[in-house]
């Protein structure tokens, strides 16, 4: 244990300690910009520099360790003055447009410059503005970037992607793609964890929410939205809500009040994802000489997009069923085109996701099976329906509790769970063990793939037979997974990927909250909701057995073949909106 003094009050703690979170142990506040736990403690941005009595130089308190006996002092006139001083500066190289700003206040450093009682900058205002294509799903603008090297560091050391690179030395260092290339031709599999990473509105979303209030507008065109899993416990965070109070039936009515014509739940798509994937993965072990094993699900477009730029030979080792954001396109345009007489290209489809490789996923022409011109015609992120809702006038205390629309709102416990890490193989192994065995299991047999864990393994009778699984979060877990199966290390039958740490739960599209990361959090409400579900098992949901009744015949039939699973090695990585 080391003794020091923060501010005259004394402190203990243990050996190796930051001064930053020596002080957050002690209650004091020191400010940051660049810093991120765990991640990033470079030191670079200067303004959590403190004071230590005796020593002429400040030191940034994120990245140096207490030692026994020091004075340090987080806001002398010197440190004070030194932060404010880099504040300034930064702001100088800073597009300060705020109001237009994505991120206007929920930005990192416009809450450092009023904290710090900024109010005009003392220096000339000078930044670049470098090209970008505005129809890619991520959006960087240069003007905003901060240099603070976070976006680099969660792509490099969190998801082994190496997106983006330092370019530029001295004033003109900035960040740039990898290679000097245009992102659209890069290997970004958009996970977003970039964009909720960022302290400012350097990157962002592309914003799609105009095309949806145009089309919502149109009263030639039905208009029906369904929402993922995840997006059920993270939408009511920026609205003022708890986990507890935002409610999928307030989220429904929220969605209803924005002037959708139809209000659906993804999850009835997740039970159908559910019943086409578990068959699909029994097929294969029946017929295990034709196929190399593990299989990996497939539901994740950013996964898919790692395994296209990274182990294309690998995908053949993919389930060929689509994500639920894709099977419940045509499942929904089918249905009405027999139900209602609407031809699919006059019903638009709008997705919430908590994702931003969910755009390019609706954009990509391989899965336009139903639709010409789209299955899925909009994703929106979470972020998104929020920024809509609040531009209708809708307040979380105008809500009311609602229902989905039937017959594609019911859905099962197991498809909620979709949104947490282990979530997907869990429901997928209930629904397998009722179709081998002939009965359900306990539901939460399969709990052991639970948790936050980036690698996860279990082993689980499956009568009488082992079957070895495994989960993975995050792509440097996923990289370390795929080498240690490689090296023959590690043998797996079936195994669910999740781009993002934490799954759905932690995607690029969620709320942000920085320097916090939120996806156990949220997992957990996930999990608590399929807990209470009166339905838990995938094929227990009566709205699938409808769907396969009026359209599908059975799982792995040959219009599910053709509407409900795809070719992933067709995909194109450019969307189609960037050609």
């Amino acid at each position: 244990m080391v003794k020091l003094t923060i501010d005259h009050r004394p402190v203990e703690v243990e050996e190796g300690t930051t001064i930053l979170e020596a002080a957050k142990k002690a209650g004091v506040k020191i400010p940051t910009l660049c810093y991120f736990k765990d991640l990033n403690d470079i030191g670079a941005c200067r303004v959590c520099v403190v004071e230590i009595e005796g020593q002429e130089r400040l030191v940034a308190s994120c990245n140096t360790a207490v030692e026994e006996g020091i004075s340090v002092l987080t806001d002398s006139p010197k440190a004070h003055n030194a932060r404010k001083t880099n504040v300034e500066l930064i702001l100088s190289q800073h597009n300060t447009e705020c109001t237009s700003c994505v991120r206007s206040g929920n930005c990192t450093l416009q809450t450092v410059a009023n904290d710090l009682n900024i109010i005009n900058v003392p220096y000339e205002v000078e930044f670049t503005k470098e090209s970008w294509n505005e129809n890619f799903p991520l959006i960087r603008d240069s003007s905003k970037c901060i240099k603070c090297m976070r976006c680099v560091q969660v792509c490099d050391n969190i998801q082994a992607v190496h997106a983006w690179e330092v370019k530029n030395r001295g004033k003109r260092t900035t960040v740039g793609v990898a290679g000097g290339i245009a992102m659209e031709n890069s290997k970004c599999v958009l996970c977003g964890q970039c964009i909720t990473h960022c302290p400012v509105g350097a990157l962002s979303a592309r914003d799609d929410t105009q095309i949806v209030l145009d089309a919502i507008a149109d009263p030639e065109i039905t208009t029906v939205v369904q929402v993922a899993p995840a997006v059920r416990s993270a939408w009511g965070e920026s609205l003022g809500l708890t986990h507890e109070e935002a409610t999928p039936g307030l989220m429904a009515n929220a969605l209803r009040k924005m002037g959708f014509d139809y209000v659906f739940d993804t999850n009835f798509a997740a039970d159908l994802t559910i019943l086409e994937e578990a068959n699909e993965f029994l097929e294969r072990v029946k017929d295990a000489d034709k196929y190399e094993f593990p299989m990996f699900t497939s539901c994740c477009p950013g996964w898919i997009r790692y395994m296209k730029g990274h182990h294309p030979d690998k995908i053949p080792m993919l389930s060929t069923s689509k994500s639920p954001q894709q099977m419940f396109g045509p499942a929904v345009k089918s249905l009405f085109k027999k139900e209602k007489g609407l031809e699919p290209e006059k019903v638009f489809c709008v997705s919430i996701m908590p994702c931003v490789a969910k755009k390019y996923e609706c954009d990509v022409e391989q899965l336009r099976d139903v639709s010409s011109i789209g299955d899925v015609d909009a994703s929106l992120t979470t972020r998104e329906m929020v920024r809509l809702a609040v531009a209708k006038g809708i307040t979380a205390d105008a809500l009311e509790e609602d229902n989905f629309d039937n017959p594609l709102g019911i859905a099962t416990g197991a498809a909620v769970i979709f949104g947490a890490t282990g979530g997907v193989m869990e429901a997928a192994l209930r629904t397998a063990y009722f179709a081998v065995v002939g009965e359900n299991p306990d539901p939460d047999a399969f709990k052991d793939v639970r948790g936050i864990q980036g690698w996860k393994e279990a082993t689980f009778d499956l009568n009488g037979a082992p079957l070895h699984v495994a989960v993975a979060s995050g792509l440097g877990n996923t990289e370390r997974l795929l080498q240690a199966i490689e090296a023959g290390d590690v043998k797996y039958d079936f195994v669910e990927i999740m781009a993002c740490p934490g799954g759905c739960a932690g995607g690029g599209g969620q709320p942000i909250h920085d320097g916090v990361e939120m996806a156990e959090v949220r997992g957990k409400v996930l999990y608590g909701l399929d807990k209470i579900a009166n339905l838990r098992f995938s094929h227990e949901n009566p709205s699938v057995d409808l769907i396969y009744k009026e359209i599908y015949g059975k799982p792995l039939s040959e219009r599910a073949e053709h509407e409900l699973h795809t070719d992933q090695a067709t995909w194109d990585m450019i969307p189609a909106r960037c050609k």
